[in-house]
Parts: structure tokens; C-alpha cells; sequence
């Protein structure tokens, strides 16, 4: 397994995105917290169960360590781009359930909508780092 530009460019402008977000989720307001938590249980019930700020505090954490395993060099490529595809899945999701987020056609964003759709990139680097193809 030989270093490759091109990976570790997908990797560190993912991951220091998604850090940089969990961390400046560290002390989220109260509101901002069940905010995110509203959206998230569109996608995970689950989620609405939580209060607040045991939600924000689990989804820092989340992101700090998902950011952080994307960082890491010694991760294979391969898991870094699973675990990226995992949480860019969920993201891609809650912007299709959020209403008033789309378009007629239930893709394409209004503008309200494009900080949301921006995740569809996460995607794409997480199908990228996948299956990307081995030197030989």
C-alpha cells in the first residue's frame, strides 16, 4: 500500500471538515441542539428520544472521531472511505426528509436548500476512496 496524493487530499478535506464541525459542536446552544436532533430523527427515530444536550454532545463526538479516523494515515483508505460513506449516507438522507429543502423534484435544492445538498460531495469522496484501485 504505497501513499497516494489524490487519497490523502480526499481524506484531509473530509475529515478536517467533519472535525471542524464536531468541535464547533462542543457547547451547542440548547435550541440549536434539539434543532439538529429534530432533523436527525426524520432519519433515525431513535434520535428524538435523546434530550438536547445529550444529542449535540453524541453528535460532536461522533463527528470529532469520525474526522479524526478519516485523518488518520494508518486507517486503510479503504475503512476511511466506508465510514465516511456511513455518515454522508445519513447526511444525504436528512436532506431529502427535511421539507422545504428541495426542489418539485425531490432532489435538486432551492436555495435554502444548497448548505444541506452540499453533503452529496461527502458521498463522493467516500465512493471514491472505496474503490479506489490498488497499485500493483
Amino acid at each position: 500500500m504505497g501513499f497516494s496524493i489524490g487519497n490523502a487530499a480526499l481524506r484531509l478535506v473530509s475529515g478536517a471538515f467533519i472535525l471542524n464541525s464536531g468541535i464547533g459542536k462542543l457547547h451547542l446552544e440548547q435550541e440549536h441542539a434539539a434543532g439538529l436532533q429534530a432533523a436527525a430523527a426524520r432519519v433515525i427515530p431513535p434520535a428524538g428520544t435523546l434530550e438536547p444536550d445529550k444529542f449535540g454532545k453524541l453528535l460532536s463526538a461522533s463527528e470529532i472521531g469520525i474526522g479524526t479516523l478519516i485523518l488518520l494515515p494508518f486507517v486503510p483508505t479503504r475503512l476511511a472511505g466506508l465510514v465516511l460513506g456511513m455518515f454522508s449516507g445519513g447526511l444525504v438522507a436528512t436532506y431529502l426528509k427535511s421539507p422545504g429543502m428541495t426542489k418539485e423534484d425531490g432532489i435538486l435544492p432551492i436555495p435554502a436548500g444548497t448548505a444541506m445538498a452540499k453533503d452529496f460531495w461527502l458521498a463522493g469522496i467516500a465512493v471514491a476512496l472505496f474503490f479506489r484501485r490498488r497499485r500493483q
